[in-house]
């Protein structure tokens, strides 16, 4: 049987294009595979880009001065307490809405104007920040030997008001503020008030009195503020505050700096 020759060249012709087309198509597959990648870049460099230049514009912007909110006076008027000049009665700026202003928010004015023209995120001290937080502790009642009559006393004075609110409520009786805890080191003071906060499934703030103890006057007082709000945003929280005494005055060489952050307190 004869085979003709221009057939088979023709066939071969044909295989070598389709060769040649497939090959084409799986690096035109491979581009744009890249492509679409160098593309995905592209987008992250420039959203890098604009925040950089955000940054940029609000480096180069004039200084505020930072704020404390007393009270909204009216729809476009707020009173603001501004460390150490005083307490100023300031104008919004038309971005502001006056139903997001409220007492005790941070906010900056401008440095020409005094107007307030931002909302700043509640700041806490590095060195609240640093204090001992703890979520849940593990530590529980059977851990503490010989202070069953106190572990029942702090059951009815710090547990029950958590776990029962209601009780207190419905016989008009107002809960405990809290519990000094007293008695020399290494009595189970810290085990017992952890345990107290492993029952009651409260966050553990462990804060030495010491710590509060700073040279300016004011200053202890409002660490004490912050650790408050701390605890508010990790509630429910027990604080535990060691070494109570060390905020007394008497432990103060020239001032009444201690009953500054005693007056905190109460």
């Amino acid at each position: 049987m004869e085979v003709d020759d221009s057939t088979v060249n023709h066939e071969g012709i044909k295989q070598y294009y389709i060769s040649k087309i497939e090959d084409l198509q799986l690096v035109n597959t491979e581009k744009t595979q890249n492509l679409r990648r160098l593309e995905a870049q592209r987008n992250e460099l420039n959203a890098k880009v604009r925040m950089l230049r955000e940054e940029l514009q609000l480096l180069q912007e004039q200084g505020s001065y930072v704020g404390e909110v007393v009270k909204a006076m009216d729809k476009k008027k707020v009173l603001v307490k501004v460390h150490p000049e005083g307490k100023f009665v300031v104008d919004l700026d038309k971005n502001i809405d006056i139903n997001d202003i409220t007492p005790n928010c941070r906010v900056a004015l401008r440095n020409d104007s005094y107007a307030l023209h931002k909302i700043l995120p509640n700041k806490v001290d590095p060195l609240v920040s640093l204090m001992m937080v703890e979520k849940v502790p593990d530590s529980t009642y059977e851990m503490v030997g010989g202070l069953d009559k106190q572990i029942k006393e702090i059951k009815e004075v710090i547990e029950l008001p958590v776990k029962h609110p209601e009780l207190f409520e419905a016989l008009g009786i107002a809960q405990p503020k809290g519990v000094l805890l007293y008695g020399p080191p290494g009595t189970g003071k810290t085990l017992l008030a952890r345990a107290v906060a492993h029952h009651t499934e409260c966050t553990f703030i462990r804060v030495s009195g010491s710590e509060l103890v700073q040279k300016f006057i004011g200053e202890g007082s409002r660490m004490v503020r912050e650790l408050f709000v701390m605890a508010r945003e990790h509630a429910p929280s027990i604080i535990f505050m060691d070494e109570i005494d060390s905020i007394g005055s008497s432990r103060l060489e020239g001032g009444s700096g201690g009953m500054f952050t005693v007056h905190t307190f109460s």
